[in-house]
């Protein structure tokens, strides 16, 4: 590490410790002139692209996964928290399953499995927006396995 300000190349670290998510402070002391810094290391991260269903690439967003459950579970008694749990779960789960690309099917039917262990509702609003139902039909297909399991 150079120094910022006499530009010698060699430093010792003072301190080190863990800062936010994956981001490491770190105290350094110059060998030359013995003048104190800080630095800042955080894990460069390939981005995930997502594969849309018309074949187009775009950049992973958690907003997006973040705004479709707040708008799944609106009025419905699901904290924040909660919803940022299932985000932060859901973006875990892509990165370790995938390294540079994954399916946007993928993503919505991780966010459904999320939303069906949450709420009920939510998990019907989501999945009739996801699945583009059409008419009762539809939401009586997704309904039957949830009510045959007693669960209501």
């Amino acid at each position: 590490m150079m120094c910022p300000f006499c530009r010698h190349g060699e430093t010792k670290v003072i301190d080190s410790r863990a800062s936010q998510d994956y981001v490491i402070r770190r105290r350094r002391e110059c060998l030359s002139c013995d003048r104190r810094f800080t630095t800042y290391e955080k894990i460069e991260e390939s981005p995930l692209k997502v594969i849309k269903k018309d074949g187009s690439r775009i950049p992973f967003n958690r907003e997006k996964i973040r705004a479709g459950l707040e708008k799944a579970c609106y009025k419905r008694p699901i904290s924040d928290e909660i919803i940022q749990g299932m985000v932060a779960e859901i973006e875990s789960d892509l990165y370790e399953q995938f390294d540079r690309e994954v399916p946007s099917q993928v993503i919505g039917e991780k966010v459904m499995d999320a939303l069906r262990a949450v709420d009920q509702v939510a998990f019907v609003r989501f999945a009739s927006v996801y699945r583009e139902f059409k008419d009762v039909n539809d939401f009586v297909d997704e309904l039957e396995p949830i009510l045959r399991a007693g669960i209501r």
